[in-house]
């Protein structure tokens, strides 16, 4: 059943193959320690409440893993009762009874405006005069900032995906759902001179079809190669000390929007969360920025909420 379930995940879901092989491993880490078998009728037997919170204490006591990772192997398990559920191995979800710890709410971690201006200051001439390689780097950063994308939803991306007449982006997210993400006027000019970069390579993939963002040898993105590029890119930057990862800069998109005016919904529908609650996270940090220019700036919180002059 769970290889049932992981190439339902995989061809109906889409699923990417890293989100499959945490699946895969979480159900299988359940498997050994249950000892159950993965068919049908011993699942259908043993897999209940009391089944699901023992192999919780487990990972909590025995393995000390974290509440963030204790909570993904239940999500998991939850998704499989489901889809359980759907084949007519369970009538309910034992997952759903057994209460998650609590987890320690963690702000999503972005980086200044300055830093990424003097990002896009220092590389500005890199597309029209810059080797290959580093004209690729400026096109990861300036996509995944600029549009907010997630790192698979980068590199999935086709050169069909551009509408350059409508200065859209068509990608497909998280569940196979599609969306289309507004490009500015000099994001869609920095594509157009990239691409003409790319046509140049005697290796190329030119066809409609072909991935937009391509290796120095023609071949489509991979993760490795696009954290590479983010971490060696922002490494130059004396302003950023902290994480450097394509999500960061995903954040950073949504904080500086919502700072700038935008509204919630605007940057929920951008970002291609299913809910709300996903994007109100950034208001945290927009509230921390206000309490900062609120003490650097107030009269009173200047004076230590005095009156004096």
């Amino acid at each position: 059943m769970i290889d049932r379930y992981l190439t339902y995940l995989s061809s109906v879901r889409r699923y990417s193959p890293r989100t499959i092989e945490i699946y895969r491993g979480v159900l299988e880490d359940f498997l050994a320690f249950t000892s159950l078998r993965g068919d049908s009728a011993a699942l259908q037997e043993n897999l209940n409440v009391q089944t699901i919170r023992s192999y919780e204490v487990y990972l909590l006591d025995e393995r000390k893993e974290r509440a963030r990772t204790v909570d993904l192997h239940l999500s998991v398990l939850s998704g499989f009762c489901k889809f359980l559920m759907k084949e007519g191995v369970l009538e309910s979800n034992p997952v759903r009874l057994v209460p998650r710890p609590k987890q320690e709410k963690r702000l999503p971690v972005f980086y200044r405006e300055d830093a990424m201006k003097e990002y896009f200051e220092r590389t500005k001439g890199v597309l029209e005069y810059g080797k290959y390689p580093d004209q690729l780097q400026r096109m990861i950063l300036g996509m995944l900032f600029g549009t907010g994308l997630r790192r698979a939803e980068l590199i999935s991306l086709n050169r069909d995906s551009v509408d350059f007449s409508r200065r859209v982006l068509r990608v497909r997210g998280k569940g196979d759902k599609i969306r289309e993400i507004p490009l500015t006027a000099s994001l869609c000019d920095e594509i157009l001179l990239y691409l003409q970069s790319v046509d140049s390579l005697k290796c190329a993939d030119r066809a409609p079809e072909a991935p937009l963002l391509q290796t120095p040898k023609g071949a489509r993105l991979y993760p490795v190669y696009v954290d590479r590029a983010v971490k060696a890119a922002l490494g130059e930057l004396g302003s950023i000390s902290g994480r450097k990862s394509p999500h960061v800069l995903r954040h950073t998109l949504a904080t500086e929007l919502l700072d700038g005016g935008a509204d919630l919904n605007s940057i929920k529908e951008l970002l291609g969360h299913s809910s709300l609650a996903a994007t109100q996270v950034y208001t945290h940090n927009s509230i921390e920025r206000l309490q900062s220019v609120y003490k650097s700036a107030h009269p009173r919180a200047k004076n230590d909420g005095n009156h004096g002059d």
